[in-house]
């Protein structure tokens, strides 16, 4: 079993990276294979609504001018993923945003690449907006009838400067109960 985590934040190893990092950790305790992948610097661009894809149905974006595709090709392959964001104006950052949109529409297009496949979303936050942050990022998992993963808590850790989340204990076990929630769920889905 194998769960891929996309850190969408500006800032490569900051607070959301601690955040994926604490439930990944979980994870490979349990014996599932992980991976983080950093957008920073790489974010896809959004959806130009080409509608390629449902045309082409090979299971890929028409855009092959950023990394996305590659992105995608891990995210079909993946028993389960977490989408992590920290909290810019209000909602998720732009780049996985992009990522959500394109990689929802490619799903959508191609008969539910994401169906079933367990599902997590992870915020990091200064003060305000995380609500609808982790809002945002579990829709590409209802939308593609992925089963979420839950904790005791919203997902959600308080921290502005990095590596500050580290000091939210509440955020941290949080992170480290999604993890242990999440290992738990796959194994009874795929054991």
């Amino acid at each position: 079993m194998n769960v891929i985590a996309f850190n969408g934040s500006g800032r490569k190893d900051g607070n959301t990276a601690v955040l994926l990092n604490t439930v990944l950790d979980e994870l490979s305790r349990e014996g599932i294979e992980t991976e983080l992948i950093q957008l920073a610097g790489k974010a896809p661009q959004g959806c130009i609504a080409c509608y390629k894809c449902f045309e082409n149905k090979d299971r890929k974006c028409s855009v092959t001018t950023d990394n996305l595709n590659e992105c995608l090709a891990k995210m079909i392959k993946a028993d389960g993923m977490l989408l992590g964001s920290p909290v810019y104006f209000t909602d998720v950052t732009a780049g996985i945003k992009a990522l959500i949109e394109r990689c929802g529409m490619v799903s959508a297009a191609n008969g539910g690449l994401f169906r079933r496949k367990v599902g997590a979303a992870v915020v990091a936050v200064r003060r305000a907006g995380a609500v609808r942050t982790f809002d945002t990022l579990n829709h590409l998992f209802l939308h593609g009838q992925m089963i979420i993963a839950g904790s005791t808590y919203w997902n959600v850790g308080i921290g502005r400067e990095p590596g500050q989340v580290r000091e939210d204990g509440e955020g941290i076990q949080t992170m480290q109960t999604l993890g242990k929630n999440m290992a738990w769920l796959l194994k009874k889905i795929h054991g």
